[in-house]
């Protein structure tokens, strides 16, 4: 069937045929057309989009296979969301190695843009995890790819944007916890500085850390936020209810944008000075600490039809607090940015992928309405700093990089090309590949 394809920032807008996937052990479909492997679309940009051509709808194909509870060993298809696993292996005491900030990811999506989370110092990427695969290609073959069997498949696949093929089943090696619960701690610093001491002192001793900043604020408070950090609790607390998966909702979408300077300044005010105190400590959930924004379903909708670009960069340590001084910067002078800023650091640990974004450094994340020629320009203001800090920009975020700064924040894409599946084509591969 054809549908109007948006990804999770809504824009831009595409149209493709898409077919459903519910076999993992028949071949792809055949098609004239181009065909991109879709997950369950939260992309923000349009790696998930094949404009004019065919997406391969794979949520159908959403069994467990395998599952060890005494060595974690997930074995499950590729269209298995994230938050169908925490619901099979937290109560047996087991957890993501690593997880975005939405647990509506499919695993083959998580694999195939090689996703990060707020551990990334201490466990790297979701492909550290991956024990095995299996890919099928559009002409039948497959092909069994791990750490130590078909290598360069393994590698081109993991950050691949599902260019290589259908990931059709995928063995994960999980982590052991002792239940649901986190403990956490928050702390208030006053400037952009604050930041980088608090990761300094904080990488060795927690798991999790991950900082919200204003990015409306200025002058001495440039870059002010809360920095958290948090393990994973020993046991569970006593008195302490399971939340509801239910929660708000966005139930239409607005005729403009909810976000604008007035409402993204006076939330960040708002939110800033919520925690009265320097260091706030809490047990909590898993849920909040990790997925705040599922808390309210089909949030993208406040930024109005025009939607939403979502902007993460990494730049390398040496350059790291001179690169987000000014990103930060530009971003408060030209009064944009969103509610929800998000500022890490990434640890040392190599990805395995050869289109991986993550790489050693400090990472910084946030949405900008769609307001036209405005936004674009900001965006291209920020690549510039990014290019000449030697940075990167996350393909699962992006729907308007320029082809040469993405050759020039993936090196590998020219051995990378080899891999590509003659029958699969994306909107964002044609758009940086020209």
């Amino acid at each position: 069937m054809a549908r109007v394809g948006r990804s999770w920032g809504r824009y831009p807008v595409t149209t493709e045929k898409v077919v459903a996937l519910s076999d993992r052990h028949a071949p792809l479909p055949a098609s004239n057309l181009p065909a991109l492997p879709l997950g369950n679309a939260r992309s923000y940009g349009d790696s998930c989009l094949n404009d004019g051509a065919v997406l391969l709808a794979a949520r159908g194909l959403d069994h467990f296979i395998a599952f060890d509870p005494a060595t974690g060993v997930l074995t499950c298809e590729a269209g298995v969301l994230f938050a169908d696993i925490l619901d099979l292996v937290v109560p047996q005491g087991w957890f993501l190695p690593v997880t975005p900030g939405t647990r509506f990811v499919t695993v083959g999506g998580a694999i195939a843009n090689d996703v990060h989370g707020k551990n990334h110092h201490r466990a790297g990427t979701f492909g550290h995890h991956i024990l095995a695969f299996e890919l099928l290609r559009t002409d039948g073959s497959r092909r069994l790819c791990s750490p130590t069997q078909n290598t360069e498949w393994f590698a081109a696949t993991v950050g691949g944007l599902g260019l290589t093929g259908m990931i059709t089943w995928a063995s994960i090696q999980l982590r052991r916890v002792a239940g649901p619960w986190m403990s956490t701690e928050s702390h208030r610093f006053e400037s952009l500085r604050g930041f980088f001491e608090l990761s300094h002192v904080s990488d060795r001793d927690y798991e999790y850390t991950v900082s919200w900043i204003d990015c409306a604020a200025s002058g001495k408070a440039l870059g002010r936020g809360l920095f958290s950090r948090a393990n994973h609790a020993p046991s569970r607390p006593d008195q302490r209810p399971i939340p509801s998966s239910g929660g708000l909702s966005m139930p239409v979408t607005p005729p403009v944008s909810l976000v604008n300077s007035l409402s993204l300044r006076a939330f960040n005010q708002l939110y800033y000075h919520r925690q009265r105190q320097r260091i706030a400590h809490a047990t909590t959930h898993y849920q909040p600490f990790f997925y705040p924004l599922d808390g309210i379903a089909n949030w993208n909708r406040m930024y109005g039809p025009r939607g939403f670009l979502q902007y993460q960069c990494v730049v390398p340590p040496t350059a790291a607090e001179t690169a987000m001084f000014e990103l930060v910067k530009t971003i408060a002078d030209a009064g944009g940015g969103s509610f929800l800023a998000v500022l890490k650091q990434f640890g040392e640990k190599p990805s395995l992928g050869m289109l991986s974004f993550p790489r050693e450094g400090t990472t910084l994340a946030l949405d900008f309405p769609n307001d036209g020629q405005n936004v674009f320009a900001l965006l291209d203001r920020l690549d510039a700093i990014v290019a000449d800090k030697g940075g990167a920009v996350y393909p699962a975020k992006d729907a308007r990089m320029s082809a040469a700064h993405f050759r020039a924040y993936f090196p590998a894409h020219e051995a990378f090309s080899a891999f590509i599946d003659p029958g699969l084509s994306s909107s964002f591969w044609r758009r940086v590949s020209r």
